[in-house]
């Protein structure tokens, strides 16, 4: 592949990557905010106590064969098929399993409906276990088009299903049903639309060549998955179901941002770092502009969503939603990293290292488990800004391997990212002291975003960042 149609199908990958999230993302707050103001944080909360055993399941699932085998440049129908039955076995095996201890977790939380809850929602387990090889398949060849085909019709039906179920009085369950037939769905379409399906054979070959890079993975996963959920079980258990419904909510608008526009990146450029995994000055170039490329996007929209956090809560979920404004704001200013994260850490997949990916995972989450421990006494507000200082320690951390590598650093990143974090931090101060003047919801989010939009782009035009050059290429590509 000649760099320039590398180019291009960098920027198709983008341009439908960027479709598929923001559509199905866009139809997936709207019906949120829809059933947000008929059910209660409450309900949020009993599915969110659930979601430590789904993301650990899916990552079981996975056991990093989608990037073992998009990062292998010369897969077989062999290495699919493998994968496909693998994830088969294991997804039920893990689902009869949850469905044993469902009431333990529900006598952990001493909330008895979480048994029958728990049992229906994993069924999604087996359901998405059914996709992964043709999703890989996809990504790996940057098709970005259709898998934003399947997501987005799934998004339409299920939100269309999951908002008449809450207008008709189905409370919590109109959550865990609105998530299993978006995945039904979802998975149906993936395999219509996908040539692939699988052979009768299982190669132990395959299976231990995917497993030598994909099991560092796994475990890495592991380890991010029940560290990031370790804040909904610790809410959980010590604070209320309700609480846990804020911090779910103040979650969610954070990540719509920051998780969406990096699993826009991450899916794109992850197969097409691969494809330059062997020229380290090339693959140093192109992950310098990555970077700096995503923290000029994702740093102003956090910051601008943290300035305007309690206007915009109130005007979309009303008033009984105030408190998830407070926690969104250091939600935030923890998650703007996580792009930079994600960015680091696959670097060391694209160079093979996945032990060094795995040996990273583990001293971040001891270190951020101490935090949290330390930071739970003083209340759930401080939790969440211990997660600030948790961020920032990982950001410096996964760094190390980074300078060794390609000669890209801490020392490095941090003069790629001053000029854009300031901006941003300035931004944010600006919007939030000036939205006093206001008394109405409405206009102090449209001060706000209007304000954010002319400080931000009118300072990065006065000071001459690079990236604005670097996103009107791609357009034009």
């Amino acid at each position: 592949m000649t760099e320039e149609s590398l180019k291009k199908k960098t920027a198709k990958g983008l341009v439908w990557s960027s479709v598929e999230r923001f559509s199905v993302q866009g139809v997936g707050f709207i019906v949120t905010l829809v059933i947000a103001r008929v059910l209660s944080p409450a309900d949020y909360g009993l599915v969110g106590m659930l979601a430590i055993f789904m993301a650990v399941a899916q990552t079981l699932i996975d056991s990093g064969f989608s990037q073992a085998l998009i990062r292998k440049q010369n897969r077989t129908e062999e290495d699919n098929s493998t994968v496909f039955y693998f994830n088969i076995v294991v997804s039920s095996v893990l689902y009869l399993l949850l469905y044993v201890v469902s009431p333990f977790v529900a006598d952990f939380y001493e909330e008895p409906q979480l048994c029958s809850l728990m049992r229906v929602l994993c069924l999604l387990i087996i359901i998405n276990g059914l996709a992964v090889v043709q999703r890989s398949i996809f990504t790996a060849a940057i098709d970005l088009k259709t898998q934003a085909k399947a997501s987005f019709t799934a998004a339409i039906i299920s939100g269309g299903v999951g908002i008449w179920m809450a207008y008709s009085n189905y409370g919590v369950w109109t959550l865990v049903w609105q998530q299993l037939l978006n995945g039904a769905i979802n998975t149906i379409l993936l395999w219509y639309f996908s040539s692939w399906y699988p052979r009768w054979v299982f190669s132990w070959k395959s299976f231990r060549e995917l497993f030598a890079f994909g099991s560092k993975l796994m475990a890495s996963g592991l380890l991010d998955t029940m560290y990031t959920n370790m804040y909904t079980l610790v809410i959980g258990k010590i604070f209320s179901a309700a609480s846990l419904g804020y911090y779910a909510q103040a979650d969610r608008f954070a990540k719509l941002p920051s998780s969406n526009l990096t699993g826009i990146l991450q899916r794109v450029v992850y197969p097409v770092l691969c494809t330059l995994q062997d020229d380290d000055e090339k693959l140093r170039e192109d992950y310098r502009k990555l970077l700096r490329l995503s923290a000029f996007v994702v740093f102003p929209l956090m910051c601008m969503l943290a300035a305007i956090a309690y206007p915009l809560i109130v005007l979309l979920l009303g008033e009984k939603w105030h408190y998830a404004a407070t926690l969104l704001i250091p939600v935030c200013f923890t998650m703007m990293w996580y792009p930079i994260h994600a960015i680091n850490l696959n670097l060391l997949q694209v160079k093979g290292r996945s032990d060094l990916f795995l040996k990273l995972e583990i001293i971040k989450k001891i270190l951020g488990i101490l935090i949290l421990a330390i930071s739970i006494p003083f209340g759930l507000l401080v939790m969440c800004y211990a997660g600030i200082v948790i961020s920032i320690l990982c950001f410096s951390i996964n760094t190390f391997y980074t300078g060794k590598l390609i000669r890209v650093g801490f020392f490095m990143q941090t003069k790629d990212l001053t000029g854009t974090l300031v901006l941003s931090v300035f931004m944010f101060s600006t919007i939030f002291f000036s939205l006093s003047m206001f008394e109405r919801p409405v206009l102090q989010v449209i001060v706000g975003i209007l304000e954010g939009v002319f400080i931000y782009l009118g300072g990065g035009y006065f000071l001459n960042f690079k990236e604005i050059k670097y996103i009107l290429s791609y357009f034009k590509q």
